[in-house]
């Protein structure tokens, strides 16, 4: 029987086009509070987790950040984003056919995201793939967020699929030096707010989810097969 094969999937800028939902949930979380939350700032917080931002951004913005604080604002911003997004999905274009025809293939399938579980849970669900992923990583699961690896050796464990057997889709550069230190193939996916020269580091960069195939991954990886 050959070795498993996987393919894990960040969730933010891959299965959701998230950047405005992402975005108006941390302007609107910060006018609640009376403060400006800038662009620069959403764009300086991608691929971590939202208390590591709230950690790094927000003492300027407010006196007395304590860790009961940090977490209450965080909770706060992930319900503002769950309503955007249950108003509006921002499913990304080709995201059900990609792992669909992935899960066909006989490709494991794991989430490694930095989102809370709620979060990640809810794309899941509206994607209609809860029968496609074998599991998910999420930031209640781990102590680091990315550019740390452990999100992705986890996803790996889970799967029981060795980390040299796995490629990973990402959309941003912390996410991309992960899945490399995890010691995984990488695809980079420029999604809203990113281009391609940024994720030079991934070992494939694609425009759209409908660029990838199950080839593609199976090139990554050296696997030989005449399987599309």
């Amino acid at each position: 029987m050959p070795m498993r094969i996987a393919v894990i999937f960040d969730m933010d800028g891959v299965l959701i086009d998230s950047y405005a939902a992402h975005f108006e949930s941390w302007r609107v979380l910060a006018a609640e509070h009376g403060v400006e939350y800038t662009r620069a700032e959403f764009v300086a917080g991608f691929g971590r987790t939202t208390p590591e931002v709230i950690a790094e951004q927000w003492p300027g913005k407010e006196e007395n950040l304590t860790v009961d604080r940090i977490r209450a604002l965080a909770a706060r911003k992930e319900v503002i984003f769950c309503e955007l997004i249950e108003r509006d999905f921002p499913a990304m274009d080709g995201a059900f056919d990609l792992l669909s025809a992935l899960h066909a293939a006989d490709i494991s399938l794991a989430v490694g995201s930095s989102g809370p579980a709620d979060n990640v849970q809810l794309v899941i669900e509206k994607l209609g793939a809860g029968d496609l992923f074998a599991t998910a990583v999420t930031s209640s699961d781990v102590r680091r967020g990315k550019p740390d690896p452990q999100v992705f050796q986890l996803a790996a464990e889970r799967l029981g699929v060795a980390v040299n057997r796995c490629v990973v889709v990402e959309d941003a550069p912390v996410g991309i030096a992960a899945a490399r230190a995890a010691g995984m193939k990488c695809i980079g996916l420029a999604s809203t707010g990113r281009t391609g020269d940024e994720l030079q580091a991934a070992d494939l960069v694609v425009g759209s989810l409908r660029d990838v195939t199950v080839m593609d991954v199976r090139r990554l990886l050296g696997v030989e097969t005449g399987a599309t």
